[in-house]
């Protein structure tokens, strides 16, 4: 078995909040439209990674629960829908062009990280999340991981 990835997923949480991963229990992360985070769900992510649910596009934008990868990735079912804002025509059923996983919920996190919390701290300085800025999926390290529930006073 290969070693557990830690990663940050960003959704509004208009669209899909913690609260409602909580609800259902899993979901599927579709609707990523971007080829560098799709790549990183279709080759990267396993099955027992590690992920951070990040509310974007609030104020503040902030880590606000941790969710687990509990599935292979498979076609994003929303890319052949024509009434889907994620429809893409040029993809097919026999090419698919993008692709989810299912992630299912581990914990709301009492004290949400937000981003400027995440940015004064130095062991911090080096995260994806501020290099890579628009990705809406970037890998976390180990390292990065552990102090971010440390920030949150979580135990996993």
């Amino acid at each position: 078995m290969s070693e557990i990835k830690y990663w940050l997923c960003k959704s509004e949480p208009e669209n899909y909040s913690i609260d409602d991963l909580k609800k259902d229990g899993k979901t599927p992360w579709d609707g990523v439209r971007n080829y560098a985070a799709r790549n990183s769900m279709r080759d990267d992510m396993q099955v027992g990674d590690g992920v951070f649910f990040y509310h974007s596009n609030q104020k503040p934008p902030a880590i606000v629960g941790i969710m687990e990868v509990c599935s292979k990735p498979y076609p994003d079912a929303l890319q052949f829908d024509p009434k889907s804002k994620y429809f893409d025509e040029k993809s097919s059923e026999s090419e698919p062009r993008w692709v989810n996983v299912d992630m299912k919920f581990i914990k709301k996190l009492d004290t949400p990280v937000d981003r400027d919390m995440l940015k004064v701290e130095s062991s911090l300085d080096k995260m994806e999340l501020f290099r890579l800025g628009r990705l809406s999926i970037t890998p976390v390290t180990k390292k990065e991981w552990n102090k971010i529930l440390d920030m949150a006073g979580v135990e996993l």
